[in-house]
């Protein structure tokens, strides 16, 4: 009997379809041992030797691996191809003690008959190399943590973290809030107008230049008042579109959350789980290339599907010089089957993905650009009309690629027109526009950067973000956008009109914003540890570790050259006084004549009132005390930040009005109800109990009349909950619907049971029958994790 050790257990069933009775096939269920958790785990002196251990949860994966090895003729070590798949390969090969002679390595990117054979008939040794560059991307990491992270808890906060990759990550953030921050908008003036054919095909046309202010808008839309307008020339120019490579996992990544709104982490999830499967190819990849065969089926599938003049053979370069990853694009391993995959998520990314290898080898899209020049009489200035029409559309009847920031507007077809036609003019429009502030990243756009400055490869993106948003330097959320007035001047014959209009914005969805304790270490470690946050040194240790991958340089001399210099800007950091950017003196509270400060604390941003040397609490600085004090000053108040504001930004007047809750806003029922935020959100309290605000409740402007609504809400809620009690038996209302409630448990009533009808002995008959699995307990926790 042969034995297969491969990563996954979903992966190893299919493969063991595949091979048949002579192969058993097992999985290692990922990485077997890492470094040890105690301790750097890396002997520098001695040229970075790690200590690896078995982690806990793998003792009994290990211990059954390595009696199926003893009794096996051959193992074949079938982990992924890259260099993480690679050091599963030989951490496997040295814990199981493995015989030299009898174990092989083996190598696949699709989970297909043909390529497990291939891959068994032609077998090969493990690749020291690529074990080598993965072995020093993990000490490298495990040393920046390790010296970095207990610093930035001395320095800044407790408990705070750093790395390599995801310190740099932060910082891009960073600097782009930074830009939004620093960024003045300007208004200019946008002219479009609306013109009709002698047949009366309307169209519109937009001016070419811009105008800088309300009063040159209005008095150029004046000047047109009796103007003649004519075709000055008609420019017709043949174009093409060329559909996009097939998917590398960063392309892959990006256009899932554009085209179906996967998160990065869940795009790599959902393919990890069709290439397991056996429906794609490998899902790590640098690569755009497509196999001979690949290109066989494909041209199969267009030409059978959309006609002979819908192919065209494309093989596209690879830009990527990692050595790292996988030969081949991300395709299906089936191209002739157009649908796979057994969840809602997998079907639609196996879609895209089949849709993109498909496109990428049909025919170009022909297209007709027209731009029409419209001269007005006594003028100099010109209108423009552009117009797109597709002569034949190629590629872009299967698929079209997306783009982070997508235009509203889509040129269309323009009606007939001659050189020196006259035509009637409609209603001309000037409306106020403003410029644009940087946007913010979203997961894809973020991929695309960190790929663009050759940050991170591809098994990293994922859980690089993962990783900053999980320790609370970056947050993925929704903002709502603000009212905004702008002017609208309308042109309509020779009457000219003027109207104010509104419109939301700066709405954001999903898009990546920086926390205070995200811009303070990020703040802290560019002041002390520029070099290691420059873009350029960061891209330049990947292309080291890929040198090491292809046996171009020594990974221990790489580790030393960078960890040195490393070390000894951190002996220099912790001779430095202890880090104060972490508050911003906003003002004078006018009421009280204190300090405001808006600065993080010990449980996240917050604005103060008052200093700390007056109250004896804990001192921003160390001061000598003149002389005992004789009357204690009032102690200093605080407030937390609310979503989406923060130190670097709050005004004093918005830190002021933190302070104003918990507030009182009058009496019902002769209590007081009082308005306040907590760790749940904003809450009235009334009677010792507590009722939520909706989210579109500010808790700053709530009226007594809301608040009273609200909690008479509640208060009906509670009546309508209980339906029935028969001792230590409650039949109750829930939010998914009526269930029992006994002995800290609760229990499920049938769909379509009237509750109100359920007698003690039906309740115990329910309780009875649910056993020792109710649906939910209500007992307190215990204290154990």
């Amino acid at each position: 009997m042969n034995l297969v050790i491969v990563e996954s257990p979903a992966k190893a069933k299919t493969i063991e379809k595949i091979l048949g009775k002579d192969y058993t096939v097992k999985s290692s269920y990922g990485h077997i041992r890492d470094l040890a958790k105690h301790g750097t785990s890396v002997d520098i002196e001695h040229g970075f030797i790690p200590t690896y251990e078995i982690s806990e949860d793998k003792q009994k994966v290990v211990s059954e691996l390595r009696k199926a090895a003893k009794s096996a003729q051959t193992v074949l070590l079938a982990s992924d191809e890259d260099r993480e798949g690679e050091a599963i390969a030989w951490h496997l090969y040295q814990t199981l003690e493995l015989n030299e002679a009898k174990t092989k390595r083996i190598v696949f990117h699709e989970i297909t008959p043909q390529a497990i054979l291939h891959a068994v008939e032609n077998p090969r040794g493990i690749d020291t190399d690529l074990v080598n560059a993965q072995q020093a991307r993990r000490i490298l990491d495990r040393l920046v943590g390790f010296e970095l992270s207990p610093l930035l808890w001395r320095k800044v906060k407790p408990q705070l973290s750093a790395g390599r990759v995801q310190s740099v990550t932060v910082k891009l953030i960073v600097e782009r809030e930074r830009e939004i921050i620093n960024f003045t908008w300007t208004a200019y003036y946008r002219v479009v107008a609306e013109f009709a054919t002698a047949q009366g095909d309307k169209f519109r046309a937009e001016l070419k230049d811009r105008i800088a202010s309300m009063a040159e808008a209005e008095a150029f839309l004046n000047s047109l008042k009796g103007c003649t307008y004519a075709v000055e020339s008609i420019e017709t120019t043949p174009a093409k579109r060329t559909p996009a490579a097939p998917f590398t996992t960063s392309t892959l990544q990006q256009e899932a959350s554009r085209k179906l709104g996967f998160s990065v982490a869940q795009t790599m999830n959902v393919a990890q789980k069709l290439y397991e499967a056996g429906l794609i190819t490998y899902m790590r990849t640098d690569s755009t290339n497509l196999s001979a065969l690949a290109l066989g089926t494909s041209q199969g599938v267009i030409t059978n599907t959309f006609g002979d003049k819908y192919f065209k053979r494309r093989q596209y370069q690879t830009k990527s010089k990692g050595a790292q990853e996988a030969h081949e694009a991300i395709r299906p391993t089936y191209i002739e089957n157009s649908a796979a995959g057994s969840t809602p998520q997998e079907k639609k990314l196996y879609d895209l993905i089949w849709k993109r290898t498909v496109a990428s080898q049909m025919a170009d899209a022909e297209l007709e650009r027209t731009n029409v020049k419209i001269a007005v009489s006594g003028h100099t200035e010109h209108f423009v009309a552009t117009g797109e029409v597709i002569v034949f559309d190629g590629f872009l009847k299967l698929y079209m690629e997306s783009s982070d920031e997508e235009s509203g507007e889509k040129e269309g077809m323009l009606p007939k027109m001659k050189r020196g036609e006259i035509l009637k003019s409609g209603d001309i429009v000037a409306t106020e526009r403003f410029t644009q502030r940087p946007p913010r990243y979203s997961e894809a756009s973020l991929v695309k950067k960190l790929e663009e400055l050759g940050i991170g490869r591809p098994s990293t993106y994922a859980p690089t973000i993962s990783t900053v948003i999980n320790r609370g330097y970056v947050v993925k959320e929704d903002r709502e956008g603000i009212k905004r007035d702008y002017n609208v001047l309308t042109l309509r014959g020779e009457k000219l009109s003027k109207s104010i209009k509104t419109e939301n914005h700066g709405a954001e969805k999903s898009k990546l914003f920086p926390t205070d304790i995200g811009m303070v270490v990020t703040d802290y470690l560019q002041e002390h540890f520029a070099n290691i946050l420059r873009y350029d040194f960061t891209a330049s240790v990947e292309k080291e570790f890929d040198d090491i991958a292809e046996g171009k340089l020594q990974w221990q001399k790489m580790l030393a050259a960078f960890y040195h210099p490393f070390h000894s800007s951190i002996e220099d950091a912790a001779e430095n006084s202890s880090y104060t950017k972490t508050e911003r003196l906003l003002g004078i509270d006018p009421a009280t004549g204190k300090n405001v400060y808006a600065k993080v604390g010990r449980f996240g941003p917050m604005v103060q009132l008052g200093d700390n040397e007056e109250a004896g609490g804990e001192k921003l600085q160390e001061k000598p005390q003149e002389k005992p004090q004789e009357k204690p000053q009032e102690k200093p108040k605080y407030a937390s930040l609310q979503s989406g504001q923060l130190v670097a930004t709050i005004t004093l007047p918005e830190a002021l009005s933190l302070f104003a809750l918990p507030r009182n806003i009058g009496q019902f029922e002769g209590k007081d109800v009082v308005i306040g935020v907590g760790r749940f959100g904003a809450y009235a309290r009334h009677d010792s109990k507590f009722t939520s605000l909706k989210k579109w409740d500010d808790p700053y402007t709530i009226t007594l009349e809301r608040a009273t609504e609200l909690i008479r809400e509640k208060q009906e809620q509670e009546r309508n909950k209980n339906i029935a009690t028969f001792g230590d038996i409650q039949v109750l209302n829930g939010r998914f619907g009526p269930y029992i409630s006994f002995g800290g448990n609760n229990y499920k009533i049938t769909k379509g049971t009237d509750a109100s009808t359920l007698n003690e002995e039906d309740c115990r008959r329910i309780i009875a029958q649910a056993g020792e699995a109710p649906i939910k307990s209500t007992k307190p926790r215990s204290g154990k994790k």
